[in-house]
């Protein structure tokens, strides 16, 4: 049973081919199911983009979709990590019922569904390019190919394979913004004046050489959208087909990547159709990167799996005028293990709730150093410090420093069983209020609402049984043993190899 939503926006699509020309003989032969396409950057914020209010990155591919559909301002993935972030993404449920799932560089079960199977199925062709699910191995998870899908080199590639009127899905995922960032190649087009560094980094021209170094990659994503775009148009698809744009998690800075911070969870999300959807149109509703999985499938006239946590976005994608009524009070979002950091590979399992006005996050182990143990602090940036990696450096060889220290202790230092930030008040998540009297009664809250969705969805850090994801694999030998690069090592009088 589908609800009329989806049987609404299947009639717009099928209109949308006949009156804008898929019937000519040029166009390829068409259905009434919409393909849908993934343009995905990696470890990348969602405020840095021009449509987001950057002033400076350029991104006008990007913008240019936005411009031509639906942009959400309060997106977020369901985890501060590659791998699960995907993981949630392609199964539509949160990390902490996927098992080993949870953690990078670990398994995705065969037992949990993923959408690309389940539209394969429905007739589908499913590829991907780049990363996909991962970092990981697929195999020790019993899937006998990435849970994305196909492995394909590129697009044009993956349309040879295409049966004449198949619909498809193809998820890219990028390698762009990822560190390590190529330094100064745009140095001559971007004054670091320009660049604004938000205040839980030091404001100086190292930091801003590192940003703008980070928009470099962002720009050259932008470029790759706009030849994905260029195939997809050359193909005769543009109209029958949605496009995503979004990224899989936060930037790889202090305080973003692997962190519950908005820094390291809200992600940009653009949906642009516009032959079938309102352009133009900003959506300010709390969503998650893990609705996607239920939103295809509703599309495609899928049959969406009971166990997916997600919900389907086809109600705010509708013209506006037509949606149906659709409400969420808040987002979780949760971390386990990220990098390999701390003695034996343990974790560091977190979860957050995130509403319109507060943060509020819970840290299971804080006797654990969040960052990953001293001095490599791994979660943060590069791992093994075996790549150049400016702003984390500053900060560790500054970290004495006034100005430097306090914002050294956010980001590295051990962190409190609860925090709370009033993002009315504080954006940038800097002043923990988790234990002002003041805000006593809103932790409280949150706190429950918190549980009550753990417990609803069963987590087993609320419920009891087992946490899998504990004694995960991992599968990225080399990082129990970091060996910093030489030149770091010496900077920062580190020793030539550390074991975990």
């Amino acid at each position: 049973m589908f609800s009329s939503t989806a049987n609404y926006i299947i009639g717009i699509l099928a209109l949308a081919t006949l009156v804008l020309g898929g019937c000519t003989p040029e166009s390829p032969k068409t259905t009434n199911k919409p393909n849908f396409l993934i343009l995905m950057s990696d470890n990348h914020s969602y405020n840095h983009v021009g449509c987001y209010g950057d002033p400076v990155v350029r991104t006008p591919h990007i913008d240019r979709l936005a411009e031509q559909g639906i942009r959400f301002t309060q997106a977020f993935c369901a985890a501060p990590s590659c791998t699960p972030a995907r993981a949630a993404m392609l199964t539509g449920q949160e990390i902490w019922r996927l098992e080993e799932g949870a953690n990078l560089w670990g398994i995705l079960p065969a037992k949990f569904q993923v959408y690309t199977d389940l539209l394969e199925d429905a007739g589908y062709l499913v590829g991907f390019q780049g990363k996909g699910w991962g970092p990981g191995n697929f195999e020790e998870g019993g899937r006998d190919r990435n849970p994305a899908g196909n492995a394909y080199e590129t697009f044009e590639a993956f349309f040879e394979d295409r049966e004449e009127g198949q619909p498809f899905t193809y998820w890219f995922s990028s390698r762009n913004p990822h560190r390590p960032f190529e330094q100064d190649s745009i140095a001559a087009s971007i004054a670091l004046d320009a660049i604004e560094v938000p205040p839980y980094l030091p404001d100086n021209d190292t930091v801003k050489a590192d940003i703008r170094d980070y928009y470099a990659e962002v720009e050259d994503f932008d470029k790759q959208v706009g030849a994905f775009m260029q195939t997809l148009e050359e193909n005769g698809e543009l109209d029958n087909t949605l496009v995503v744009v979004c990224s899989d998690n936060g930037w790889q800075m202090p305080r973003g990547l692997a962190n519950l911070y908005t820094f390291g969870t809200q992600i940009p999300l653009i949906f642009s159709m516009p032959a079938s959807l309102d352009t133009g149109r900003v959506v300010d509703k709390l969503v998650s990167l893990n609705d996607l999985a239920p939103t295809f499938l509703e599309m495609a006239n899928v049959e969406i799996p009971q166990e997916m946590t997600a919900k389907s976005l086809v109600p705010v994608l509708l013209p506006e005028e037509n949606s149906d009524v659709y409400e969420r009070d808040f987002i979780v979002t949760a971390r386990e293990r990220h990098a390999y950091v701390r003695e034996g590979g343990t974790g560091y399992g977190g979860r957050s709730l995130i509403n319109n006005d507060f943060l509020y996050i819970k840290n299971y182990n804080p006797d654990y150093w969040p960052a990953g143990d001293p001095p490599l602090y791994g979660d943060v940036d590069a791992h093994m410090l075996h790549y150049p990696s400016p702003t984390k450096v500053y900060m560790l060889k500054h970290k004495d420093k006034p100005g430097v220290r306090a914002l050294f202790d956010l980001a590295f230092e051990k962190r409190p069983e609860e925090e709370l930030y009033d993002l009315r008040k504080d954006p940038y998540q800097l002043n923990n209020v988790a234990y002002e009297d003041a805000y006593t009664q809103t932790k409280i809250d949150l706190s429950t609402q918190l549980n009550q969705y753990l417990t609803a969805t069963g987590d087993p850090r609320v419920v009891g049984g087992e946490m899998k994801w504990k004694d995960g694999e991992y599968f990225a030998e080399r990082d129990k043993n970091p060996r910093p690069s030489p030149a770091l090592r010496e900077e920062l009088n580190l020793e030539e190899e550390y074991q975990y």
